[in-house]
């Protein structure tokens, strides 16, 4: 059963400002554009930077290995780069 999970991701901070999860596709993509439209997270104003989405997955274990970038900081996502 695919669960949905509304991510709220400020770009420029490397952040995820939170993480809800939702059964029903529809409620989660509603409470995406109230987010989008009021531009707040629960009284926190957000960024003009900030990355609302609405993602599906059998489980926020899975989640977290599909869009492992929305759950690492800036440290451990720089750590992860192999430059030359």
């Amino acid at each position: 059963m695919t669960k949905h999970y509304l991510l709220v991701y400020e770009r420029a901070r490397g952040e995820l400002v939170a993480e809800r999860e939702f059964e029903d596709g529809a409620e989660a993509l509603s409470a995406r554009f109230r987010v989008e439209r009021e531009g707040e997270w629960e009284g926190r104003p957000l960024s003009d930077d900030v990355e609302v989405i609405v993602l599906g997955a059998d489980s926020a274990q899975t989640l977290r290995r599909t869009h492992a970038r929305y759950f690492m900081t800036i440290g451990e996502m720089a750590a992860g780069l192999h430059l030359p």
